[in-house]
This record gives structure tokens, C-alpha cells and sequence, in this order.
């Protein structure tokens, strides 16, 4: 690689959780090289991180089988797109974040046209479909997996692997002490919080957030003595969340881009399944974890997926530290109960802290977005003297 010739490294990230991930590596990338360019499909983080983003990956940013037959055409479209950015700009090395099937199509194009690839967040092999991992090692170069136990799943098949670190250890910190962001968000310190976290993704929002609400009325009942604050997730738009809250009777405190200040001012939290779940467990805040689908999407799940759990605190721990409420049981009643006993029964309540602090602690230090960073390098470096 001559120094005239900028290196360029193509990112591929299809969620807001990737776009994030794909942004704090970028930005620790160029601590090796400044002028390194970074081009892709991906969302406003990365954009704010100077990667030039050709796609914004919102438009497909779903999950289930349902949803994602219904965005078949436009997610075609973002592939192709890719595609011909892979023909076009021949990268030197092509970064796919996460969104499994999509980049798995993709790495398997950039291999064809000779183009190395590191896959960023395994595929989920522990919990379905272990035989994916020989048809990933066919087409990518290297696999950062984000749990240290996930790196025998691609040894045991000589599938080159590291574990880099869960990159939410580094990210989920507080901006503000909590005593300050209790007055920064109107709250009285005297009663209790609790925190709705319904998810990042419009269809998350249209299942769970009506159930997390009548919760929340059924809690306010009961208890009196309590506020509500909802992080607002930058994907998730004023109009959508509005259209929703307008129709509580329960006030809702909504809070932009401060996720984890929000969180850590929370006495309790009810939460979708996903990303979020780990990063409560990170701030050891108490939980409940919800989830809905689609009648479809879930009963080929409950025939696919072996895991006996769908929270990553619980599956991270190898048992139930975290109560699950999915698809018929993700009632506002079980949310309630839930709720009401985490917040009136303190053995249980110091329980499930003791063990998310242990969860922590499993995550290890952190340098999630560095490790990538300088794989990435490292990589980078093989072609030829930089």
C-alpha cells in the first residue's frame, strides 16, 4: 500500500447498534492512519465519525422473517447498492457489522471480487444453526466474535476467530453523576423510577410499547408514587413515539440520546430483548425482559432456536437471573407483577444486582472498538508495506 493512495475500508452495518460499533472503530482506525477513508452503508453515527455513508441502513432495519419479506425489495436494493460500491471502489478491506444474512451475502460477493473480509458480531451459532460456522469461514478472513465462549464454535472448525471484547463495556457510561441527572430530568428523588425502554426499531415500537404503557398504568395504580422515563433511541422518530404517549393517561419523561443517564437514574427497568438488556446488566440496574413477533416469525423460532433463553443477561449467565415475558406472556400483567416485586422485595431485588454484577464482571475490561481497530490494522498491513 503506498502512502499516496489513501486506504479505504468499506463498512456494511444494518442497525443502529451497528452503526454505533462501526463508528467508534472507524475513529480509533484512524489513529493509525489519519487519512484512511471510510465508506458504506450504515446511519448518522458513522456519519459523524467521517465514514461517507452511501446507504442509510434505517430504511431496513428490521427483524423477523415477516418483516423482513415485507422490506425484501428496498433490502435488495441496499445489496445491490453494496455490491456495486465493492465492483466500484474496490476497498481494500470490507468491515461487516452484525445484520447476519445481509452481510453474509455481501462477504460472500467481496471474496469473489478478491476483497478481504472481517465479520464484526457472530451470528448467534450457540443458539441455531452451529452449522453456519463452516459456511462463514468460506466467506470471510477473519471473525471478532463479542463473548469469549464463542470462539471455540469457529476453532473446533479452523475458522480464523478473535474475541475482541463486547464493545458495550466501553460505551455504556453515564454522562452525568445520577444526583445531577435527577434534577436534569424534573425527577423528585422521593418517589420511584421506572424506565420503558421499548426498542430501536419502528416495529418494535408498534408491539411493545402499547403493552410497556398499560403497565405502567396498571403500576401507577397500584403504587402511586412514580415516574416513568423513556430513552428515545435516535432511530425512533418524535412522531412515532408521540403517537402512542399521546394516548396514555400516565405521564411519560422522554429523553434523547442520554440512554444511559436515563437508565442509571431507573429503580427498575422493562425492556425489550436485544443489545439493551446487556447494557442495563452493565449499569446493574434490576429488570424485566419483553419481546413480541410475529405469530410466523415466532413459531419458526420456537422449531430453530435451541437457547433456552432470548436475554443476554440470562444467556450470558447459563440460567434465569432475569425474568423473560415473550410473545403471549408479554402482558402488561406480568410486567406489573414483575415490577412490583422487584421494587418491593429487596432480598430478590439485591439478588438479581449481585447477579448482573457478576454478568459484568464476565464482560471482562472493555477495548471492544480498539481490538476491531487494530485486527483491522492488522489486516490491512498483510496486503503489502503500509
Amino acid at each position: 500500500m503506498s502512502q499516496n493512495k489513501p486506504l479505504t475500508v468499506l463498512f456494511s452495518a444494518g442497525e443502529s447498534s451497528g452503526d454505533q460499533h462501526a463508528a467508534n472503530m472507524f475513529l480509533e482506525l484512524r489513529k493509525y492512519r489519519p487519512d484512511i477513508q471510510g465508506i458504506g452503508m450504515g446511519g448518522a453515527k458513522m456519519a459523524q465519525a467521517g465514514i461517507d455513508v452511501r446507504y442509510d441502513s434505517s430504511n431496513i432495519a428490521v427483524i423477523g422473517l415477516v418483516e423482513v419479506i415485507k422490506h425484501y425489495g428496498e433490502i435488495r436494493r441496499a445489496l445491490k447498492l453494496m455490491q456495486k460500491l465493492i465492483s466500484d471502489e474496490q476497498p481494500d478491506l470490507l468491515v461487516c457489522v452484525d445484520y447476519k444474512e445481509f452481510n453474509f451475502k455481501l462477504a460472500r460477493y467481496a471474496k469473489q471480487c478478491g476483497i478481504k473480509v472481517l465479520f464484526y458480531v457472530s451470528p448467534q451459532i450457540w443458539a441455531w444453526r452451529p452449522g453456519r460456522v463452516k459456511k462463514y469461514g468460506e466467506v470471510i478472513d477473519m471473525m471478532a466474535v463479542i463473548f469469549p465462549f464463542e470462539t471455540a464454535y469457529y476453532e473446533a472448525e479452523s475458522v480464523p476467530v478473535r474475541y475482541v471484547g463486547h464493545p458495550s463495556v466501553d460505551k455504556v457510561r453515564a454522562q452525568h453523576s445520577k444526583e445531577e441527572d435527577l434534577v436534569r430530568f424534573g425527577l423528585d428523588q422521593k418517589k420511584t423510577i421506572i424506565g420503558l425502554l421499548p426498542g430501536s426499531r419502528a416495529n418494535e415500537i408498534k408491539r411493545m410499547l402499547p403493552v410497556m404503557l398499560k403497565a405502567a398504568e396498571e403500576i401507577q395504580n397500584d403504587m402511586h408514587e412514580v415516574q416513568f422515563l423513556l430513552p428515545q433511541a435516535d432511530s425512533i422518530s418524535d412522531a412515532l413515539l408521540e403517537a402512542y404517549l399521546s394516548q396514555s393517561p400516565v405521564k411519560i419523561i422522554t429523553v434523547k440520546n442520554q440512554p444511559y443517564d436515563v437508565i442509571q437514574c431507573c429503580d427498575v427497568v422493562m425492556t425489550t430483548s436485544g443489545t439493551a438488556t446487556l447494557e442495563i446488566a452493565l449499569l446493574t440496574v434490576p429488570m424485566v425482559i419483553t419481546y413480541k413477533l410475529s405469530s410466523l416469525t415466532y413459531i419458526l423460532g420456537r422449531w430453530l432456536v435451541k437457547t433456552q433463553f432470548i436475554g443476554l443477561p440470562n444467556i450470558i449467565a447459563g440460567r434465569g437471573i432475569v425474568k423473560e415475558f415473550i410473545q403471549h406472556e408479554a402482558t402488561s400483567e406480568n410486567l406489573a407483577a414483575e415490577v412490583n416485586r422487584i421494587l418491593t422485595d429487596k432480598v430478590y431485588a439485591d439478588a438479581m444486582r449481585d447477579n448482573l454484577t457478576q454478568v459484568k464482571a464476565q464482560l471482562g475490561e472493555g477495548g471492544g472498538s480498539k481490538n476491531m481497530a487494530e485486527l483491522a490494522w492488522t489486516m490491512l498491513s498483510k496486503n503489502e508495506a503500509i
